[in-house]
């Protein structure tokens, strides 16, 4: 095992309001990498598909990269920053547009080993 302690995992531009995303990481943020893809599995939120992404591949990356245990990993840090937003078009009565907003965010997720 190298020194290394922690290993995190970044998804970008998913097409998610990050208030939503991180509703979810709230609820998974310091548990065991089991139990928290467990949660994941039973969620009832559209976000918890690209968290079980991220979470997943950081404790691939732990694995292949760091040859650390998936079983003694937890969650450290796990948090949703604002991607850029697509701006649209939705057209009104006499000629007008209202703009719509399309949120996107970007899901990091760190984990570190017990041991």
């Amino acid at each position: 095992m190298s020194d290394v302690k922690s290993v995190k995992a970044v998804a970008k531009y998913i097409r998610m309001s990050p208030q939503k995303v991180r509703r979810v990481l709230n609820q998974i943020r310091g548990l065991s990498y089991q139990e928290a893809l467990m949660m994941l599995e039973f969620l009832p939120y559209k976000a918890s598909g690209p968290i079980w992404q991220v979470l997943y591949s950081a404790a691939s990356n732990a694995k292949n990269n760091y040859s650390m245990e998936k079983k003694s990993l937890i969650i450290s840090e796990a948090f949703a920053d604002e991607g850029p937003k697509l701006k649209r078009i939705r057209p009104r009565a006499q000629g007008r547009a209202y703009r719509i907003m399309k949120p996107t965010c970007h899901i990091t997720i760190v984990v570190e080993s017990v041991n």
